[in-house]
């Protein structure tokens, strides 16, 4: 994605937040011969796909030097980077957009800060969307990356809850506040914030989860390795042909899992992030041991 602030988004262009821009872009790769896409997050590689297999020729920018690598590490971001340029994507990483161009009203291409120029029939944005927190901030609510809230999603308002993408929830699992982008949030935290409501004990502790498809890789992720998270990070399988698990371990424990195209071990990798048992990073790495006999001991005093 574009550094902040290096240009301003023109009218014109494409986002993927709401059904009817999916269908909008749906139907620009009914039209469009090339497209532009801002942005090489999950929403702008996951739209290069669809492009693709729709048989569009696509361009994607992004500012950092490799696709998802804040999220995913140089190790395995590559992975990412090889299978668009296999799929005919010119990705260009590491480069920042200086403005777009617009004609009658549609985006048609941008300027970089080098001077080049891009031109596409279709403009699509992919770098990130703020929550919006203007509401909590009025009812005077403690704000930080989202709405903040306790593990039982209560704001510092105890009359107040808040889910979904927009609560930056306090985690048993990685004992720090964590703000999840994904459907599977919203879907299962009210459950949670209701029984709360009702007076009961509840805590949202589900293991984090999200999951993506490009071309013919699918993959599944489990777990919160974020900023400070996590000490090293272990492959298991084979990156080069899209067949492997990655685990991100805080010490000697899993603090999350990556499978792609790798089936049926989403739930154990689960299981080993919520254990909080120590393993054996030389029997994790190896795909001839089972999964769940790499756990060398009892999780550490005080694991959730």
């Amino acid at each position: 994605m574009p550094a902040s602030g290096t240009f301003i988004i023109a009218g014109g262009v494409l986002y993927l937040r709401r059904v009817a821009d999916s269908d909008r872009i749906r139907d620009t790769f009914t039209t469009a011969s090339r497209v532009l896409i801002i942005g090489a997050g999950w929403i702008g590689l996951e739209v290069a796909a669809a492009a693709r297999i729709a048989g569009v020729d696509v361009t994607v920018l992004e500012a950092a030097g490799l696709p998802l690598l804040h999220v995913l590490g140089p190790r395995v971001s590559p992975v990412f980077a090889d299978l668009h340029r296999q799929h005919g994507v010119d990705l260009r990483a590491g480069v920042q957009v200086a403005e777009l161009a617009v004609s009658g009203g549609k985006a048609t291409g941008a300027r970089l800060a080098d001077g080049s120029r891009i031109g596409a029939d279709a403009v699509i944005v992919g770098i990130g969307a703020a929550p919006r927190t203007r509401l909590a901030e009025e009812a005077g609510l403690e704000v930080r990356n989202g709405v903040v809230t306790d593990a039982s999603l209560r704001t510092s308002d105890p009359a107040i809850y808040a889910a979904g993408d927009v609560a930056n929830a306090f985690h048993p699992l990685p004992g720090a506040h964590i703000r999840v982008e994904h459907w599977a949030n919203a879907l299962h935290q009210p459950e949670a914030a209701a029984a709360a409501m009702l007076g009961q004990d509840a805590s949202y502790d589900r293991v984090p989860y999200f999951y993506t498809d490009q071309y013919d890789l699918g993959m599944e992720y489990a777990g919160y390795a974020g900023p400070g998270g996590h000490d090293q990070m272990i492959l298991r399988g084979d990156a080069g042909k899209h067949e492997f698990i990655a685990f991100w371990l805080s010490g000697s424990r899993v603090v999350a899992g990556m499978n792609v195209n790798i089936w049926d071990v989403n739930d154990t990798i689960k299981d080993l992030i919520r254990s909080g048992q120590a393993v054996d990073p030389a029997r994790l790495a190896d795909p001839a041991v089972p999964l769940g006999e790499v756990a060398t001991g009892s999780p550490p005093p005080g694991n959730c």
